[in-house]
């Protein structure tokens, strides 16, 4: 008698989007096949619109439930298997993750996207989003936030500062922050980004399945 293997999760990605970028790297490194969607965020498709309550990537739709929060997908995948023990960090690793989507996230849009927001001064905002990088400077004595290995908070940090630096990279490099970047230009220069980055096909309906990790 034969045995259907069970389908992989459907996982509606953006390949620039950071938060897709995160989720990403928790089905590297937690060994998760995924069928991946690619969505163009201005043509959305109604599939994933039907699924995603927020309308944003990344989405999971599994067998059991959807995911529709980045962080929601890295904890899900890890807790059933993180080889490389990315959960063992300290309770502050989570509080960086929420300064992160926070503030940080706030001000980093309004310096990224400073012509939406003519009101506001973008070097003030670049000001402001430094604070959290300055903080994340002078805590990390090692390799990276808690030592010479990744944590959750690493990787769901790390595709955000890569957004920052690339606001104005220039400006970015001239920052006395030598544990920052070396912390960015490890992750940028590691095969675990090179994966995550490879470009799949925008997905329709009428698409032959793409799988990640390959």
């Amino acid at each position: 008698m034969s045995i259907l293997k069970e389908s992989p999760p459907i996982f509606y990605s953006f390949r620039r989007c950071p938060y897709a970028m995160r989720a990403r790297l928790s089905l590297v490194i937690s060994k998760t096949r995924v069928e991946i969607r690619e969505v163009y965020l201005k043509e959305k498709p109604k599939e994933f619109l039907a699924s995603s309550i927020s309308a944003t990537v990344p989405c999971m739709v599994t067998q059991e439930k959807i995911l529709d929060e980045s962080l929601d997908i890295m904890l899900w995948v890890l807790k059933k298997n993180d080889p490389q023990n990315w959960l063992k960090m300290p309770k502050i690793g989570f509080d960086l993750i929420k300064e992160n989507d926070g503030p940080f996230k706030y001000y980093l849009d309004k310096t990224k996207y400073h012509s939406r927001y003519p009101e506001i001064n973008p070097e003030e905002s670049r000001k402001k989003a430094s604070i959290f990088l300055i903080k994340l400077e002078n805590m990390m004595d090692k390799n990276y936030l808690f030592g010479n290995d990744p944590s959750v908070a690493d990787m769901a940090i790390l595709p955000f500062v890569r957004q920052f630096a690339n606001t104005d990279f220039e400006w970015f490099e001239k920052q006395n922050w030598p544990n920052v970047k070396k912390w960015l230009n490890t992750f940028i220069c590691s095969e675990i980004f090179n994966l995550i980055q490879i470009k799949y096909d925008k997905w329709s309906n009428l698409s032959k399945p793409q799988f990640f990790p390959n």
